[in-house]
Formats: structure tokens, C-alpha cells, sequence
């Protein structure tokens, strides 16, 4: 199988590895640049090691610049504000990407992690391509609004950790396993506590059952799952972005494509993991509190 020929969407971000991913990218495509849409996202950024958020107009811009060098690219075709800065407007934060859109430095404008609300006055300023937020068979909150949202103002979704962060593959392990710095063990492990992991992974006996049935490993059928979703009530198909170190998960997230879903199958794995049936919230209290969110149990 040639993975380039079905895998043309990369994504990274100012954040991820405090630009080193950027670098590794621009290795892997520089010469085949025009072969993939290349996604990356500003104000979001490490400081002494820590999280930090600046949607300041002047921060956005120089988070391109230096995304552009990293990227060995002239432009970057789907640039997101990654996260919402609480002490700047989203229409400063939004107009200061619509001046890349205008000086060609980022063809489109994405949003991640924020809410239907902040969609609506982002898009009123300049149009909104993408959204990207955390969707998967145990992270619904998309389904609130969101996704009536999108398809009302024709922005695509990209859900993020569709796998839930290894949970729906059925090989990961409860925090007390995982090393120091796993985000498993930090903002996202309320879900991995060993009590709470006990209690989740009895939902993936049922997942498991189905799997068999259709001939395909858990992470094929929570991909297959999200992929015959869509936006609102049209026929959009979400464009998730599973993420892998090795080779041989990319080819088996890849085999999610021809997983034999039908509605009632959707329906079923739809029902199993029912916002009340998970233990956990999605995120530790203190990030909860700041996400920009209709409601972020989850």
C-alpha cells in the first residue's frame, strides 16, 4: 500500500514539540510540497516548559513567520488559532489571520477547541474553513451544537484524538502505567485513573464484539464510527486526524475506510458510549474551567 497516495493531510502546530515537529515535517515533504495539505496553528506555545496561551495579533503573526521557516514552505494552506486567548477578542485574533489570508502567507482560517458562539463572531469577520475539536465514540460534545454549526456555516469539522488517546484501540493503560509527561498522567487523566479506566473499559467488550464481527481491530471501527458521521443533519464526512509514531498503526488506521459500516451498526456503537456510560471528564478541572465551551463535561 502506498500510504502517500491515501494519507495528503498533515498536521502540526507551533506547540507540538516547541517547533521540532514543524522541522520533522518540512524533512519528510519539502521536495513533494504540493502533494499535501500542510495544517498548522499559533498562540498556543511552550514557555519554561509550561502551556501558554497569546492571541495578540502581533504574537500571531510572528508564530507564522517562524512556522513558515520551520515548514520550509511559502505558505501554509490551513492555519488555526489553537486555542481561544480569554483576554482577546476572537475578531482582533481572527483579523490578524485574515492579514496572512491577504499577504498570501496562510490560504485558510481554522479554529480549534472553541464554541459555536465564537465560531459565529470569527466567521463574521473573515470566513472560517475549519473547526477542530476533540470528537470521538467517548467525547460527544461536537454533537451538541457544534456540528449544526458547521453545516449551517459550511466549515468542515477535523476531529482530534479520535482514537481517544489510545483508549479505542484497546491497548492503552490506566496513568498509574504511564511515564511522567504523558498527558494521560496530567490535563487528560481523568479518564486513565485506575478506577475510572476499570469502569471504561467494560465498553469496549461490545466494541469488541462488533469488531469481530466486521473483521476489523477497535481502532478500524471507532475510525469507521467517525468517519459515516456528519455535520448536522447533512452529508459532510469528517476529516479525523488520528495520530501514530509507527508505521504499522498508520496502515491499520487506514483500513478504517474499508470497514463495512451500516447505519445500524453506527447507531448501536453510537448507544454503548452514551455520555453517561463514561467515567471521567475528557479534561483535569482546572483546564475545564478555562476551555471556551457550550458545556465541556465531557
Amino acid at each position: 500500500m502506498n500510504l502517500g497516495s491515501r494519507y495528503d493531510f498533515l498536521d502540526t502546530a507551533t506547540m507540538y514539540g516547541a517547533g521540532k515537529n514543524e522541522e520533522l515535517i518540512a524533512k519528510a515533504i519539502k521536495h513533494r510540497r504540493d502533494e499535501y495539505v500542510l495544517a498548522s496553528k499559533c498562540a498556543l506555545y511552550s514557555h519554561d516548559g509550561k502551556p501558554r496561551i497569546d492571541g495578540r495579533p502581533e504574537t500571531i503573526k510572528r508564530h507564522c513567520d517562524a512556522s513558515l521557516q520551520r515548514l520550509q514552505t511559502d505558505v501554509i494552506d490551513l492555519y488555526y488559532l489553537h486555542r481561544l486567548d480569554p483576554n482577546v477578542p476572537i475578531e482582533e485574533s481572527v483579523g490578524a489571520l485574515a492579514d496572512l489570508v491577504k499577504a498570501g502567507k496562510i490560504r485558510e482560517i481554522g479554529l480549534s477547541e472553541i464554541s459555536s458562539e465564537t465560531l459565529r463572531r470569527a466567521h463574521a469577520v473573515h470566513p472560517i474553513a475549519a473547526v477542530q475539536s476533540e470528537y470521538s465514540l467517548w467525547t460527544r460534545l461536537p454533537e451538541l451544537k457544534m456540528l449544526a454549526t458547521c453545516e449551517e456555516l459550511d466549515v468542515t469539522f477535523v476531529p482530534f484524538s479520535p482514537l481517544g488517546r489510545q483508549f479505542l484501540t484497546g491497548k492503552a493503560q490506566d496513568s498509574s502505567f504511564l511515564t511522567e509527561g504523558d498527558i494521560r498522567t496530567g490535563n487528560a487523566k481523568p479518564r486513565f485513573e485506575a478506577k475510572a479506566f476499570i469502569q471504561n473499559s467494560l465498553l469496549l467488550k461490545p466494541l469488541q464484539d462488533v469488531a469481530n464481527e466486521l473483521n476489523c481491530s477497535l481502532a478500524q471501527l471507532a475510525l469507521a464510527w467517525l468517519i459515516h458521521q456528519t455535520n448536522g443533519q447533512g452529508n459532510k464526512t469528517l476529516i479525523p486526524i488520528p495520530g501514530t509514531k509507527h508505521i504499522e498503526y498508520m496502515r491499520e488506521n487506514i483500513g478504517a475506510l474499508d470497514v463495512a459500516m451500516t447505519p445500524d451498526v453506527v447507531s448501536h456503537l453510537s448507544s454503548v458510549f452514551r455520555e453517561e456510560n463514561v467515567t471521567g471528564t475528557r479534561y483535569a478541572e482546572a483546564v475545564m474551567k478555562v476551555m471556551d465551551s457550550e458545556r465541556d463535561r465531557l
